[in-house]
């Protein structure tokens, strides 16, 4: 059963999307993101009791929450790392909600960085059934798994490259009015994300994030105080959370893939349902992701995906808004920090200060996040009223 909001976003940062990072760290771009969020704020650094950070900031593998807080120079109450992959950064808005809630602290920052330079790579994972059951076959990335998931839907439900080529066309069309974006006057026709290379069959390139360094911060405080803020604060109205599992070859069928639990329970918990939304942020790494998210939603049926974005428009002034800021296929993808500015876009356009990408009248927004291969997922209800 909903209850009367009890906390609000009240401050909010992004960091402007580069290609690669030169001279930066990690702790100086999380520095960089919550310093103009508390500015956005109108709070003091002083202000900030609570932290959630992600699990790893690059310059230290462990005593992550520590180690920052000691680079701000703040001491707060409550502190945490939120190791959700994509999804950390809509998982943090709740978590310092319930924080706040339970009396452990008043005001939470939560932020996420990254630094991007040529020749970075990933860390080699632990041994684990991705290790034992997806490596010796190839699956060792998420191209390679999101391939898969993407030709298990093509394969079961019939959609098309057309289809998927679609939600990234939309992705690069939004981005044109956000002049942030790292696609920002640089359109894609669906032909052109067709034309382009094939990555991982059947993924093409422009259906793939692009890798940058930013980041990004939010600060979330109780309801009581939002009241009296800089600006209209912006209210967590539900939540929901659903983790599946890790590997994509212990991935359960497509019609039980984790945002079937967590957008549900979201929609229920903020006493709502999918019609009443007037923005879509919803985490897209992939085209497949969005794909999946909007059966998942409820917005059609599964596999019908196809059928709805050829009847809908998703710009700011279409039938379904969807990622109105280009969304990560169209924005860039900062890391763990890309999921995060799904959150920042709903924020914007339920303040109102969108812009020339305004969607009207806008009083509620879904956002989403996705970690791994669709395997850890959050999801949000957010709100402009109490």
């Amino acid at each position: 059963m909903a209850t009367q909001a009890q906390s609000a976003i009240i401050g909010i940062s992004e960091l402007k999307p580069v290609r690669y990072s030169t001279g930066q760290t990690t702790l100086s771009l999380i520095a960089e993101s919550v310093r103009l969020a508390i500015q956005d704020a109108g709070i003091s650094k002083d202000d900030v009791d609570g932290l959630l950070v992600g699990p790893q900031v690059g310059e230290t593998p462990q005593h992550v929450p520590a180690t920052v807080s000691e680079y701000l120079g703040i001491d707060p109450t409550m502190s945490n790392t939120v190791d959700l992959g994509g999804a950390s950064g809509a998982g943090m808005i709740w978590r310092a909600s319930a924080a706040i809630q339970a009396g452990m602290c008043d005001t939470v920052v939560c932020v996420l960085a990254n630094k991007h330079e040529k020749g970075d790579s990933l860390r080699s994972p632990n041994r684990n059934p991705i290790r034992e059951f997806d490596v010796p076959f190839g699956a060792s990335g998420a191209n390679t798994s999101y391939a898969l998931l993407k030709r298990q839907h093509m394969e079961e439900y019939g959609s098309t490259q057309e289809d998927f080529a679609t939600i990234a066309y939309w992705a690069r069309k939004n981005a044109q009015l956000n002049p942030n974006a790292i696609f920002y006057n640089k359109p894609a026709e669906v032909e052109d994300i067709l034309a382009s290379p094939m990555i991982t069959d059947p993924l093409h390139l422009l259906e793939i994030v692009m890798p940058v360094a930013g980041g990004a911060a939010v600060v979330v405080t109780s309801a009581d105080k939002a009241a009296t803020g800089k600006h209209k604060p912006v209210y967590l109205k539900g939540a929901g959370e659903k983790i599946t599992h890790r590997a994509v070859s212990q991935a359960p069928a497509l019609e039980s893939l984790p945002f079937y639990s967590s957008i549900p329970r979201a929609l229920e918990q903020a006493e709502t349902n999918v019609e009443d939304i007037a923005l879509f942020s919803l985490y897209d790494c992939y085209t497949s992701v969005v794909a999946t998210t909007l059966e998942s939603a409820g917005l059609c049926k599964p596999g019908k995906f196809g059928e709805f974005v050829r009847n809908h428009t998703f710009g700011h002034n279409g039938d379904y808004p969807l990622n109105t800021h280009g969304g990560q296929l169209g924005f860039g993808q900062a890391d763990l920090a890309g999921g995060m500015s799904h959150v920042i876009e709903a924020v914007h356009q339920l303040r109102g200060e969108a812009g020339n990408r305004q969607v009207p009248n806008a009083r509620k927004a879904l956002v989403t996040g996705n970690g791994a291969t669709l395997s850890e997922t959050t999801a949000l209800v957010l709100g402009g009223e109490r």
